[in-house]
């Protein structure tokens, strides 16, 4: 039985996700890429470029709606759609871009809940609770994240050899193979001290196991899981979730939420808004000034609580 032949959309997608995965795009991109382009190619079936104009993209979009889709996923979509057309025409396939006559769904505004400094100190302060399964490590890992303000999946790229005790400072790898230096304060440090004998007896208690599940020999990553592997951003997740929620945080915790929270405390302490950019990783200012939105909602519920003209 003969295949269906493949359409044009179809193999352009193939090929663009081919060229992502040359680009060492994120793994979340080409996955989310991936689902959304495959519904695209669905949708035009087997138009050719010339016929695919802004309404025939508008009209992916409402059968989007039409399936159930929420506003961010059409959203994602469009922006897949958008990415696509891009590289079509650095590759000289198409000359124009019809997606990019097309409106992107008005979001809300949606701004995430930070913690308290108080919250956080409380949760950084005490023991760590019994739910962590590997306290000192645990620790450390709330120290880099809220300390430093790196992402997930910062914090488990982060090697032993990009720490420079010297300079109390970690080589970060950012989003788009970018570098950046970010110090960290006298709490990490203690937290790294406490840590890397624990991580050097795992690895050689591993070591002497017979059977063991992977090899430990070597292991560059900081963060490591109970079978000497590199630490991923899955378990970083869960394991925040946890500790947060037995210290009496909100369910809703996740490592970002750290990262907000050492953006918005910063710029409550008065630090200088491009100072926040550089150590986020920031490319435009514009992202880091939604932290500035974060901490006058912060301000105003201040106000409303506690002056005696706001009651």
């Amino acid at each position: 039985m003969n295949e269906h032949p493949r359409s044009i959309v179809e193999r352009a997608t193939d090929d663009f996700l081919r060229h992502l995965r040359e680009s060492n795009a994120s793994v979340h991109t080409i996955r989310a890429y991936t689902g959304d382009l495959d519904c695209f190619a669905a949708y035009i079936g087997s138009r050719d470029w010339k016929t695919i104009d802004h309404i025939a993209i508008r009209g992916f979009l409402s059968h989007l709606y039409e399936k159930g889709l929420s506003k961010i996923s059409v959203a994602r979509a469009l922006a897949a759609v958008r990415s696509l057309y891009r590289w079509l025409a650095q590759e000289g396939v198409v000359e124009r871009n019809p997606a990019k006559l097309v409106s992107t769904p008005r979001l809300p505004k949606k701004l995430p809940r930070v913690p308290t400094i108080e919250e956080m100190n409380f949760v950084l302060d005490g023991k760590m609770p019994e739910v962590a399964s590997f306290p000192e490590r645990d620790r450390l890992m709330f120290e880099l994240l809220y300390g430093c303000g790196i992402r997930n999946s910062e914090l488990v790229g982060i090697n032993l050899d990009d720490i420079s005790l010297s300079n109390e400072a970690i080589l970060i790898r950012g989003k788009g193979k970018k570098e950046r230096y970010v110090p960290f304060g006298g709490s990490a440090l203690a937290a790294l001290s406490v840590y890397l004998p624990w991580r050097q007896q795992l690895l050689v208690t591993l070591k002497n196991t017979p059977k063991k599940s992977m090899p430990v020999k070597g292991m560059p990553a900081l963060l490591i899981n109970q079978r000497g592997g590199r630490l991923t951003t899955r378990s970083v997740g869960r394991i925040v979730k946890r500790i947060a929620v037995a210290k009496g945080m909100s369910p809703d915790v996740h490592p970002h939420t750290l990262r907000h929270a050492f953006g918005t405390h910063m710029l409550e302490e008065g630090a200088d808004l491009r100072a926040i950019q550089e150590l986020l990783g920031h490319e435009r200012l514009a992202t880091t000034q939604r932290y500035t939105q974060l901490s006058v909602k912060h301000v105003m519920n201040v106000y409303d609580q506690t002056h005696p003209r706001a009651k």
